[in-house]
């Protein structure tokens, strides 16, 4: 690339960084504000040119306490919503063998992929973003770095997921309503100038800007989240740098894309998309978007946060206003003559138990003005206040308690906690999403990046664990969907009433009225017990050959097996997975082969003088 071309470059993309961060500013402005609110700095407001500034007292005797309810409202959702972790399964793309053999081994990588990658924590950490600023993002590429070593600074490089704050992401459009609506994205975030010089092999000047990574603010301790912004830009201002990475989608004259990195005036980077993880094998963003609350016809959410604190800052003076009427009731207020007391002297030291008080012969004396009572107006109107939180927040007083009323019935407390999950659903429902979009990224990596034989360590069932060796030709397909509905509206505890209600029906038991060793068993798994005893313990692992026998395709009789419950799961998968041709005829044939010895151990329970009859 000439350096002309590369000086036009660096200027466009720096300027359409500024354009875009002015454009953006105002969303800026109300995350800091949701930040400080959240952590307590609670007498603040947002001035005109978007900065945070402390809202000082009228008068040097009013109350400032802070009575932070949001903070208590934002980790009860997250406590709520730290259940939600969707069950993800690879679709195959048709009913071929292959396909369906290849889908199964792509389930299996991809939840080996999210427990090496800890994507509970990941999921936790980013909903922590969105419900304090309303958006999230998780950055979804390839670590060459990462995985096994091959040899001397050489690695098989394996997926990365990374928690971006907001601050980070400027989209081309603040009205575009989804990633994929953009035609561009900048990521822009301070980096000290020796770790640009290791990523890139390039050296930097340092420059100073308000851009800062959020990630790394130290906030809490007395240390407002304002205050550490500016700690922290005062004290990396001198050996850091911006760093502009924008992506641009493919367009007619540029099939891949573009990507570009840009920091103090040097260019670091330019190429195609690195990432071939969209739909059909298309190059697009490596970005994942997840939002606390939609905001209709905007790029960025909206949080619990952002509605409550008009709330809290009405809640706040209503506490101290009272609290201050508190202090006149008991430390009063005296009417004093002038010059009949010696002023100093009373204001230092007040009206003590026992003071003599000594005033001006002839004088009137000092005297208590009555303030009266505290008026109803005030609890009044901090109740109702309470109540709004609980309107707006989609939080009840029992989730944020842990304490049920005790007139309550159960049966109304049971419908109380089914309306609170049923709010929370939709903040639930897009967390779903952001992890089933993140785990098609995964797997769309996997299948760009694992041409070479790779092996995976994964949890089978019954707690087995499994080593699978794959490579990217094993993956046919990244249609990924969800196995479980959302977690909220069906919770542990409504599965397993509905299990005993089904139990007490009847439901579960066989033509002769009894439950089977492979129903106790499923249902004891249901219900969290699964391998309670050794004789269900026993049926799992029959249960588990059966299984990973229609898995590999080898059948045979073995001499202790369980004919009457291998037939069970054969015919299952007979009748749901298998698909038709030799397969189907092999398995057709092993079942009869069961059904062979279930009546072999018949005849050989029969008396030899009647044998002869019954044969």
């Amino acid at each position: 690339m000439r350096r002309v071309y590369e000086e036009d470059l660096v200027a466009d993309i720096r300027r359409d960084f500024a354009e875009r961060a002015d454009i953006r500013r105002p969303f800026e402005t109300q995350w800091r504000l949701n930040i400080n609110f959240y952590i307590g700095n609670q007498y603040c407001t947002a001035s005109a040119n978007g900065e945070i500034r402390d809202v000082e007292r009228d008068y040097y005797w009013q109350e400032h306490e802070v009575f932070n309810h949001i903070s208590s409202l934002v980790e009860t959702r997250q406590a709520k919503l730290a259940t939600v972790r969707p069950s993800l399964t690879v679709r195959p793309f048709s009913s071929d063998d292959g396909d369906v053999k290849t889908a199964k081994s792509a389930t299996k990588i991809l939840a080996s992929s999210c427990d090496k990658l800890d994507m509970d924590a990941i999921l936790t950490n980013g909903t922590m973003w969105s419900e304090i600023c309303g958006t999230a993002f998780y950055y979804v590429g390839w670590d060459d770095a990462a995985g096994l070593k091959i040899s001397d600074g050489v690695y098989e490089g394996d997926v990365c997921v990374k928690v971006i704050s907001p601050f980070e992401i400027y989209p081309d459009s603040v009205f575009a309503q989804n990633v994929s609506d953009c035609r561009s994205i900048i990521r822009a975030r301070a980096i000290d100038v020796n770790e640009i010089k290791r990523v890139y092999n390039k050296v930097v000047k340092p420059e100073a800007s308000d851009v800062i990574d959020l990630m790394t603010v130290p906030v809490g301790g007395g240390l407002t989240a304002e205050s550490a912004l500016n700690k922290l830009a005062t004290k990396r201002s001198d050996n850091t740098a911006v760093v502009i990475e924008r992506y641009s989608l493919p367009t007619s004259d540029k099939p891949d894309g573009e990507y570009a990195v840009v920091a103090g005036g040097t260019l670091l980077y330019y190429g195609p998309l690195p990432y071939i993880n969209g739909v059909d094998g298309k190059r697009t963003f490596p970005f994942v978007k997840q939002v606390a609350l939609e905001n209709a016809g905007c790029f960025f959410g909206t949080s619990i946060v952002e509605r409550s604190i008009p709330i809290q800052r009405a809640y706040n003076a209503v506490k101290n206003r009272k609290h201050e009427f508190l202090n006149r009731l008991s430390m009063g207020v005296m009417a004093v003559e002038d010059g009949s007391v010696d002023m100093d002297n009373l204001e230092q030291e007040g009206i003590s138990p026992g003071k003599i008080l000594v005033y001006r012969q002839g004088a009137t004396p000092p005297r208590m003005i009555d303030c009266g009572a505290i008026p109803s107006g005030f609890e009044a109107e901090e109740s109702r206040l309470l109540n709004e939180f609980t309107q707006i927040s989609g939080v009840s007083e029992i989730m944020r308690s842990s304490q049920s009323p005790s007139t309550m019935s159960g049966v109304a407390l049971q419908l109380l906690i089914e309306q609170d999950d049923t709010r929370l659903s939709l903040s639930a429902e897009y967390i779903r999403l952001s992890a089933r979009e993140i785990a098609r990224h995964i797997i769309r990596l996997y299948k760009q990046f694992g041409s070479d034989a790779r092996l995976s360590r994964i949890a089978g069932e019954g707690g087995r664990i499994e080593l699978v060796r794959w490579s990217a030709s094993d993956i046919s397909s990244d249609d990924v969907v969800f196995e479980t509905d959302n977690e909220l509206l069906s919770t542990p505890a409504m599965r397993q009433n509905m299990m005993f209600e089904l139990y007490k029906l009847g439901l579960l038991f066989d033509e002769n009225g009894k439950m089977s060793d492979g129903a106790r068993h499923r249902f004891l798994d249901a219900l969290g017990y699964g391998g309670w005893d050794s004789d269900i313990d026993l049926a799992g692992v029959q249960k588990n050959r059966a299984e990973e026998e229609n898995y590999k395709g080898r059948y045979e009789v073995g001499e202790f097996d369980d004919h009457k419950l291998h037939i069970d799961v054969h015919v299952k998968y007979l009748l749901t997975d298998c698909p038709s041709g030799k397969k189907s005829e092999k398995l057709k044939a092993h079942i009869q082969e069961h059904r062979m010895a279930i009546e072999r151990e018949k005849l050989a329970a029969v008396p030899d003088e009647q044998r002869s009859e019954v044969q």
